[in-house]
């Protein structure tokens, strides 16, 4: 079966998660897949398989203003009927959203170039990843003509501004959803009419072999913890840049190192310089999967004070690798870490929890930390190896394909 993967920007270093996906789709030998971006990434490749993914992927916008205004053109000649309810369900949808109507016909217009190059290449399902502008520009070219769809909704975003985003429409219209835990697919019942719940399908993300099959490091003796994310707003870096100040005017010995990048950073380097941590806390920058692993071993523990998440796999990442994880009572986090069991898990947004959890981290023995990784471990590979995470999704599609 031929279908295609539509994401907004791909391959990125935050969607690594789909090129695994891909891989194991392909790899079922059910399924052949093509990559859509509707823009190419901001930001360079920083991993080489992110490069190679980044040479088979069509960019929908760098087909050129000529050619995008011949396809939309195309489009309208050879079905008018349904371009026009394909503009009508853009103009809809640009009511209630926050971005207004010009960007909703530019997504009419990314939609009829996607429709020109599906059409070429033979596909017979279109799915997208997040509830958010791909989506909106997959619903569209159903509408002009196109293959059926479906889209991975994660969250936070998509349920933050579910209303803005068409959330709805875009269930009731597609042919699936899939949700990436029980706690995602609770917030899309909560977004779509009773009549569409048998078609939310729960399929988690998943991690490789280049995690699951390495045997965990011994741990560090060094008091190193490590935070692996972007940085930004929701993943809440600065309150952990104030829990391990906190711990540094105690006494306790620590070293913090931060792999990722965003629009925080500027705001947690002043942090840093702020509480005098400069000898103890580090700031990578985006890294690539090989150092992404190095970072999580050589830490007894993983850190991730979410403020709000759908499941990050950076914690899958870490249970594979043999590493406990101190975490937040956030969206589908509890439905992977159990606390005392395989990690910590503390209240969003509270400090002292924080502080505490992170103390002791530092404190306690390796026999207990290494207990706890195998006991992540052993659940990632029970609920994330994503090759029968693939199979899943391949049954969807395959099964899509006979109805």
């Amino acid at each position: 079966m031929q279908i295609a993967y539509l994401v907004n920007q791909y391959p990125t270093v935050s969607h690594t998660f789909i090129r695994r996906e891909i891989a194991a789709l392909e790899a079922s030998g059910r399924v052949r897949v093509s990559r859509y971006s509707l823009r190419r990434a901001a930001q360079g490749f920083v991993d080489p398989a992110d490069r190679a993914e980044a040479e088979r992927t069509h960019v929908v916008l760098e087909r050129g203003p000529l050619r995008l205004a011949w396809d939309t053109l195309l489009a309208a000649l050879r079905a008018p009927r349904r371009f026009l309810r394909a503009l009508a369900l853009a103009v809809t949808t640009s009511r209630q959203s926050e971005r207004g109507m010009l960007v909703h016909l530019a997504y009419l217009v990314e939609a009829c170039a996607l429709l020109s190059s599906l059409r070429d290449e033979g596909v017979e399902h279109l799915h997208a990843h997040f509830g958010t502008n791909s989506a909106a520009v997959a619903m569209l070219c159903h509408a002009l003509g196109g293959p059926p769809y479906s889209f991975t909704i994660h969250g936070p975003l998509e349920f933050d501004k579910a209303p803005l985003l068409s959330l709805p429409e875009k269930i009731a219209r597609a042919r699936f959803v899939v949700a990436i835990t029980s706690f995602c697919r609770s917030q899309v019942f909560r977004n779509c009419s009773p009549e569409h719940w048998s078609k939310i399908h729960v399929v988690p993300c998943g991690v490789d072999s280049s995690f699951l099959d390495r045997p965990p490091q011994p741990l560090p003796s060094e008091p190193r913890l490590v935070f692996v994310g972007r940085l930004s707003e929701h993943k809440a870096p600065g309150l952990l840049v104030e829990a391990v100040a906190q711990l540094a005017r105690k006494g306790v010995p620590f070293e913090l190192t931060f792999a990722g990048d965003g629009e925080l950073r500027e705001d947690i380097e002043r942090a840093i310089a702020r509480h005098g941590l400069g000898q103890r806390v580090r700031i990578t920058g985006f890294a690539e999967e090989e150092e992404v692993r190095s970072y999580i071993s050589s830490a007894r523990a993983l850190v991730l004070p979410s403020f709000a998440e759908g499941l990050p796999v950076v914690i899958m990442e870490a249970f594979a690798l043999g590493r406990p994880v101190v975490s937040t009572y956030v969206a589908g986090i509890p439905e992977l870490v159990e606390a005392g069991s395989c990690g910590w898990l503390v209240p969003a947004g509270s400090l002292e929890h924080l502080t505490a959890a992170l103390e002791e981290v530092l404190a306690a023995s390796v026999e207990k930390l290494e207990a706890m990784g195998r006991e992540g471990r052993a659940r990632v590979r029970a609920r994330h190896d994503v090759v029968a995470c693939g199979r899943q999704l391949a049954d969807l599609f395959c099964g899509l394909s006979q109805r």
